[in-house]
């Protein structure tokens, strides 16, 4: 459904890791646990769902860049980076729940 004519490849050069410690802390409440099954299920649906918004993202930048908003192509740009770097570590995870 998507115009991928003009695949961009972002390179993104960085000297630092991006590591964000996060304690896992919040409460759950009192929702019935899910299966492993359900688990491994909604994972997955939520890492297709990201990459679906990134393919929609990228279309945004360049549909800036053709209205001449080039400073906001540039800040969806850096956002897309971290939005890459985030749904990579999501499927690095499903493929360790998978035992992959």
């Amino acid at each position: 459904m998507h115009d991928h004519e003009h695949e961009h490849v972002h390179e993104h050069a960085h000297g630092q890791s991006h590591s964000h410690p996060h304690t896992h802390d919040h409460p759950h409440g009192e929702t019935a646990a899910m299966s492993f099954e359900e688990t491994l299920a909604l994972l997955g649906y939520m890492l297709d769902h990201n990459r679906h918004h990134a393919d929609e993202l990228h279309d945004i930048c360049h549909a800036l860049e053709d209205n001449g908003k080039a400073e906001a192509a540039q800040k969806l740009s850096e956002a897309l980076h971290y939005f890459d770097h985030c749904n990579d570590a999501l499927e690095e995870a499903v493929k360790l729940a998978k035992g992959e």
